[in-house]
Parts: structure tokens; sequence; C-alpha cells
């Protein structure tokens, strides 16, 4: 069995977000890639198939084409979404897809989560970013492919650095998150949930467009990730 010990991450990862209730039903999937060989390989979850009943042996290995190198079940449906982000952004080795209420509420509203506390500083440098919904022709062309593809237009034209800003709303559609690993990708998907609920409810109390002084942003990110961090053991 290729890839055993991605495999075994990229299981715990799917069966985390089904935990953690980021993903009910099986709303959602979680992959990771192996960049080690001289072919990446992608290990994904297989489509439709239940979190409780998964086992590492039904994951799909594919490669960034989304051709199937090993597996017997049909690979996630949002699979040219995952291998188009891999290789648009060759940083990130995990990728976490869910329907989370919040943030899926946030998408839907077609609106970026401002930064309105330091908890979203502590994670996200910035807003956390909405794409523009497809166009028809997008869609009909190749939905899925093109929901990576608006991903990756969102950020190139932002400016944007995907470590930095590790997730983001597909507009009327729901979140992606993504990371150094498939546990990182889970861990960033279940602090942009947090960040959501606590967002929607700050702005039902009546706070500020603009968020919190960009000064105490920018402290609390650089805390945690810039080159003289303090957060954390060493």
């Amino acid at each position: 069995m290729l890839l055993e010990s991605l495999r075994e991450q990229v299981l715990r990862a799917n069966q985390e977000i089904a935990r953690r209730g980021l993903a009910p039903h099986t709303f959602g999937n979680a992959s990771g890639v192996d960049r080690s060989g001289a072919k990446p390989l992608v290990v994904i979850k297989p489509s439709g198939v239940d979190y409780a009943a998964l086992t590492a042996a039904d994951l799909v290995v594919t490669d960034l084409d989304g051709n199937i190198v090993e597996g017997a079940l049909r690979p996630s449906s949002d699979l040219d979404t995952h291998t188009l982000l891999y290789r648009e952004f060759p940083e990130i080795g995990g990728i976490v897809h869910t329907h989370s209420e919040f943030a899926t509420a946030w998408a839907q509203a077609c609106r970026p989560i401002p930064c309105l506390g330091t908890t979203h500083a502590d994670y996200f440098h910035g807003a956390v970013p909405v794409t523009e919904p497809l166009t028809a022709e997008e869609v009909s062309s190749g939905y899925v492919r093109s929901t990576g593809a608006v991903i990756v237009r969102c950020f190139r034209s932002g400016k944007l650095d995907p470590v930095a800003v590790p997730g983001v709303l597909v507009a009327g559609h729901a979140p992606f998150a993504w990371g150094a690993d498939p546990a990182d990708a889970v861990e960033h998907a279940d602090v942009l949930e947090y960040i959501a609920r606590l967002a929607y409810r700050s702005v039902l109390l009546g706070a500020p467009d603009d968020g919190i002084p960009g000064h105490v942003s920018e402290y609390h990110y650089l805390r945690k990730h810039g080159p003289k961090a303090t957060y954390g053991q060493r």
C-alpha cells in the first residue's frame, strides 16, 4: 500500500473534522500531498464514504493531475480543487474542505471575515478573504477545477501569502483551509470556524467594520509567526 504514513495522517484528519463538528454528514474532505518523490502524490478521502467507516485502505492516491495511482473507490468530488491548490501553492502539505456552519454562512453571504480581534490575528494575517462567485462559463467548463482557480485568483490579485492566510471562503459555497500537513490544515479549519462564529456575534453587537487597529493585529500575528516570535516554546 502506497504512502502508509500519509494515509494515516489523512485518515485522522478526516475523522477529526467529523469529530469536531466541522463536516456534518459527509460534507467535507481532507487530503495530504507527498512531494518527496519525483512525482508528487495526493492522498484524499473517497467520495461519500462515512467518516466512521473510513479506513486508511479506503483512501485514494492520485497524482497532481488527478489520475488515480492507487485505490478502488472514487476520490472526493473536490479532488480537482485540491490538486490545483497543491500545484499553485507549493508551500502547503494538507487541505481541508468543510461546510462548517458559521464559516459557510460568511461564504454564502459573500463576505470576507474582517479581523475584529486578537484571536483572529493570531492565526490569519488580515481578513479571511472571500472569492468572486464563479461565472456560468466557469461552472460549465469544470466547476471543481474552477473553484480552485477562483481561490488562486483571489490570492494572486490580493497579493496574499497562503502561509500567512491559511484559508479562504468560496463565495456561495464554503471554506477551504490548509497547512503544512493534514493535521495543520484541520487546526486552521477549526480556528476558521471559531473566528467566523466570533465575528458573526461581534457584528451583531456592533463591532466596527474596520476591526481592531492594524498595529494591534500586526503585533499579535508577528508574536506568533514572525521572525522574532515570542509565543510558545523554542
